[in-house]
């Protein structure tokens, strides 16, 4: 009976250490400020209206409270330059990501939960190349804007409007550094 448990354990251990070695073939673990972070392909919900081939990406970001239940009509990204921001009072939201051009493709999620009638996003310290935007609102709703991959220069752009001031619960952005380091910023405008 002892023979038959040290042959079960030997076995089970083999078994976790082959499946560990596979599985960190195929994933990079960074360990850093905001803890761990893996490379995998960029996930997306049934009906995410966007189709194509998706980078690898770090995966950084916050759980989120509520999942894409219905995903609108996509836009295209226009790149409608905003010449400056709205002032600081009619700004309820903002936050910023670092993008670190060694790190490659990034899928990084910022919570909201706020009401907006408009999401203006910011590129800062360099140019960045953007796959796309999926803004969530509260319920389920999701409005994916698409930039197809091209690299956009610093500025303020708008993003997306939402005149009936809704409430964004949270925004996805897959995006990637053009130069050494790049910031995307938010905000969410009253």
């Amino acid at each position: 009976m002892k023979r038959i448990l040290v042959v079960a354990l030997l076995t089970g251990a083999s078994v976790f250490s082959a499946v560990e070695t596979a599985r960190a073939a195929r994933v990079v673990v960074r360990r850093g400020p905001r803890g761990h972070v893996t490379r995998v392909r960029v996930t997306t919900h049934a009906g995410f209206p966007l189709r194509r081939t998706f980078p690898t990406v770090v995966v950084r970001g916050p759980a989120v409270r509520v999942a894409p239940r219905v995903y609108l009509a996509p836009l295209a990204f226009g790149a409608a330059v905003v010449a400056s921001l709205p002032p600081a009072t009619s700004r309820v939201w903002t936050e910023a990501e670092t993008l670190e051009r060694e790190d490659g493709w990034t899928d990084f999620t910022m919570n909201v939960d706020k009401r907006g009638k408009r999401m203006l996003l910011e590129i800062d310290r360099g140019a960045a190349q953007v796959s796309f935007a999926e803004v969530v609102f509260e319920n389920g709703d999701a409005q994916v804007v698409d930039f197809n991959d091209r690299v956009h220069a610093s500025g303020v752009y708008s993003l997306i409007d939402f005149a009936d001031g809704r409430k964004v619960d949270h925004v996805r952005i897959v995006a990637k550094a053009d130069t050494n380091q790049s910031v995307i910023r938010l905000y969410l405008v009253s």
